[in-house]
């Protein structure tokens, strides 16, 4: 799930080098945080949150296969940052 996510996400921003995509497993749901840099945020995000939207149902239909939840997290520039 974390390539198909890095995938989605070089495809759609200016600065594919910055891509961070990491996995936190939990024993029923991952959660997978995605951070791009700031002046990319506007393209992952999309008018109104439809290109994260869209991310997201993708990410659900390729869960289903798996068995398994997934939940896309993105994370802002300089917020959460470990």
């Amino acid at each position: 799930m974390k390539t198909l996510v890095t995938a989605m996400a070089k495809a759609l921003v200016d600065h594919p080098e910055q891509v961070q995509v990491n996995e936190i497993d939990g024993a029923q749901t991952s959660i997978i945080e995605l951070r791009v840099a700031e002046t990319d945020l506007r393209h992952v995000i999309g008018k109104e949150g439809r290109t994260a939207r869209a991310m997201r149902d993708i990410i659900y239909a390729a869960s289903k296969k798996l068995n398994r939840r997934y939940h896309l997290e993105i994370i802002e520039p300089g917020k959460n940052d470990r």
